[in-house]
Formats: structure tokens, C-alpha cells, sequence
């Protein structure tokens, strides 16, 4: 079944403490982005990768120092997450299936990927979470109260869909409600189908984040 991959990579460097947008940042001696990328690399897709109009100069420049040469389409992003899937979505075909993935999500285990991709194509969606370690409690007003951590996922990407469901789905107008894909997915009505993530596929926001992404890419084996 056809895939398509889209790799949303819209951030800054504010967190980060840095002028150089985060996923630009060098994780092994390589722009984070990269490592992202190369992830999908195995499989036969093509590759969309989504930046703020701004960056893509210096992108391309990065791409020439690196030697970097795994084939992708640049996509020029918008002032929101959502406007910048929507863009990339806009050049996907209608047919199989599509995943959404953060750019920042370097560590994302090869077999994870074909497992979101598996259940997709049999679920017509597949949306990665992890449990919830640390105790919870919900603020109301002034006062909070503890809650069942058992009830709670922590969630992932890469967000697989079927096509044609979630190209349909983003032709909604946006809402601020809209904070992952699977949100507008089920905006639409459609179910959200959950599989099992990886703890160690961690979004790098912080500089204590992108020390962590160092360790774990040294151990780990996709």
C-alpha cells in the first residue's frame, strides 16, 4: 500500500536557549532534522518535510555541508501546526496511507514505524501513547484533586491515517482545540485507533532534552 510521510518541523529555539531553530540543532554531529528523516529512510515513501518559509534557506544549506542525500520534498509551513500539515497534505495523493511526525522526534524505532503502518492500513488510523508514570491531579479553580493516572496516555507520533480520512479531515477550519492530527481526525468523526509507543521516542523542546536524545541514541538499536 502506498505511504507518504509527512515530518512537521515548524519549531524554534526559544526553549532551547538558542538563535538556530531546535530541529536544526546538531544531535551526533548532524542536524536533528536529519536523524528524523533517516528514520523513514528504509521505507518505500516519499518523504514530505514541512519548514517555516524563513528556514528553508538555511535548511538547503545544511543539506550541501552534510552531504545529506535522502530524497524529501520541502514544504513551505504556515502560522500553525495545523496550516502547515494542511500545506503538505495538499500534495499527498488520495490513495493509502499518510504519517505525520514531528521533527524533533529523532528516535522513532524503525519497528515502531511499521507497526503504526500495520495497524493503520487495518485500522484506518494509529496514534502511539505511552502510560503515564507520575502521579496526576486536575486544577479546578483554586483547589485540585488527584485523578487515575490509568485513565490517561501519553501521546506520540508518528500519527498514521488512511489517505483519503485525513486529507478529508483537515478541509475543516481550524481550532485552537486542534493540537495534534488525531484531534482533527476525530473532529470528523472518525475513531482514533491506539497502539503502543516507546518511552525513548522523546520530542527534544529543552536543552536537558537534547542531552538525554545524546545518551539514548548512543544505546539504542531500532
Amino acid at each position: 500500500m502506498k505511504t507518504q510521510i509527512i515530518i512537521v518541523a515548524g519549531g524554534k529555539g526559544q526553549r532551547m536557549q538558542s538563535e538556530i531553530p531546535k530541529q536544526f540543532l546538531l544531535l551526533d554531529k548532524q542536524p536533528i532534522l536529519m536523524h528524523t528523516i533517516k528514520q523513514f529512510a528504509d521505507l518505500d515513501a516519499d518523504i514530505f518535510v514541512v519548514l517555516p518559509p524563513k528556514d528553508i534557506s538555511l535548511w538547503k544549506d545544511l543539506v550541501d555541508k552534510h552531504h545529506f542525500t535522502q530524497k524529501h520534498t520541502i514544504v513551505e509551513g504556515g502560522e500553525e501546526r495545523f496550516f502547515s500539515v494542511k500545506n503538505a497534505l495538499d500534495l499527498c495523493s488520495s490513495e493509502g496511507i499518510i504519517l505525520i511526525h514531528d521533527g524533533v522526534r529523532p528516535l522513532i524505532a524503525k519497528t515502531s514505524i511499521q507497526n503504526i503502518i500495520k495497524e493503520t492500513i487495518e485500522n484506518n488510523s494509529a496514534i502511539p501513547v505511552t502510560d503515564v508514570q507520575e502521579s496526576l491531579r486536575l486544577i479546578v479553580k483554586n483547589e485540585s484533586m488527584s485523578v487515575d493516572r490509568q485513565q490517561y496516555k501519553l501521546v506520540q507520533t508518528p500519527q498514521g491515517f488512511k489517505a483519503n480520512l485525513i486529507k478529508e479531515s483537515y478541509q475543516q477550519d481550524y481550532s485552537p482545540q486542534f493540537t495534534d492530527d488525531a484531534s482533527v481526525f476525530e473532529k470528523m468523526g472518525y475513531t482514533v485507533h491506539l497502539v503502543a509507543g516507546h518511552k525513548e521516542n522523546i520530542k527534544i523542546t529543552s536543552p536537558e532534552d537534547l542531552q538525554l536524545a545524546e545518551y539514548l541514541k548512543s544505546k539504542l538499536i531500532n
